[in-house]
């Protein structure tokens, strides 16, 4: 069934699935990408690398993810690959996706919030590839929205064997301990064994036990997880590169708020840096240059 916005019923999250979202914190979606669209990315993925850009970022911020051949063989990660790879754009900005995204968050609109090009090479021992426990929310503390959601879209199948993300069932339920000026920093700034002991502080806290759910994701497929959802993922002992984007997303109600640190020092957001300014001169989360609109229910 075909729907009155074009979408194929089908692939969409049902009734039940919105549930089990708002119960587990993650969803594991349908087919939707077709194995030409996924083989595009990669395409496209390795002419980023090779240096191909539509257009630049003006300038890089301190804390921007954003791997150089001089970096060598370990994890890429490169940020804004919406901004300055078109071919790439084109595929994350698929009204499907945006749509399934609306449907899990129960917002009527979803704007496009951040997105990484990410490669995990296929050396098992390179610790890099290593991601701890963390959720996104964390970094998103000039957010007004507790809605925001991330979908982690491979470029082929993805197992255990090539470090899939990991999620901890329920984790977004949870009331948080702990947290601190710290938890600001990405988790690349941050020890491994703390954010692991914080994962169990936060479980204890809630009186639940640590549920890790790797997720198995076929082609053309992608997960989607909620802001506070703690997740990781693991080494690559597949043999061949783990290809992905990590495309955060916002609902259209997220707007900037100032915060500070508890020692005055303004919390800022690599968006604050190129983002155009909305009239009161905040950072505009809704700035279509960086931040497109994906869908609209209407």
């Amino acid at each position: 069934m075909v729907t009155a916005t074009g979408l194929e019923e089908a692939l969409l999250p049902s009734d039940a699935d919105v549930r089990w979202y708002a119960e587990h914190g993650w969803y594991l979606s349908k087919k939707l990408f077709t194995d030409d669209e996924v083989d595009a990315l990669v395409e496209a993925s390795e002419a980023f690398y090779a240096g191909a850009r539509s257009r630049r970022l003006p300038h890089r911020p301190p804390t921007l993810a954003y791997w150089e051949p001089s970096a060598g063989p370990v994890q890429r990660h490169n940020d804004y690959v919406h901004y300055e790879s078109d071919p790439i754009a084109a595929l994350l900005r698929k009204p499907i996706v945006g749509a399934v995204a609306a449907r899990l968050a129960e917002a009527d609109e979803i704007r496009l919030f951040q997105s990484t090009l990410i490669y995990k090479p296929p050396v098992a021992d390179e610790p890099t590839n290593l991601v701890p426990w963390h959720f996104d929310r964390h970094y998103w503390q000039t957010c007004t929205s507790d809605r925001m959601l991330t979908a982690f879209i491979p470029f082929h199948d993805c197992d255990e064997s090539m470090g899939t993300i990991t999620m901890v069932d329920g984790s977004h339920l949870w009331r948080e301990v702990g947290a601190d000026d710290s938890t600001t920093r990405h988790f690349a700034h941050r020890d491994p064994a703390q954010l692991e002991q914080l994962l169990r502080d936060n479980a204890r806290h809630n009186g639940q036990r640590v549920r890790k759910i790797p997720m198995i994701i076929p082609k053309g497929h992608m997960s989607f997880h909620h802001c506070r959802t703690y997740h990781g993922s693991g080494q690559n002992r597949s043999g061949r590169p783990r290809r992905a984007v990590s495309l955060h997303l916002q609902d259209g109600d997220n707007r900037y708020r100032r915060r500070e640190l508890s020692d005055g020092t303004l919390v800022r957001y690599n968006h604050d840096h190129f983002v155009r300014r909305d009239a009161d001169g905040a950072p505009d989360y809704a700035d279509p240059e960086f931040c497109p609109v994906l869908w609209r229910t209407s």
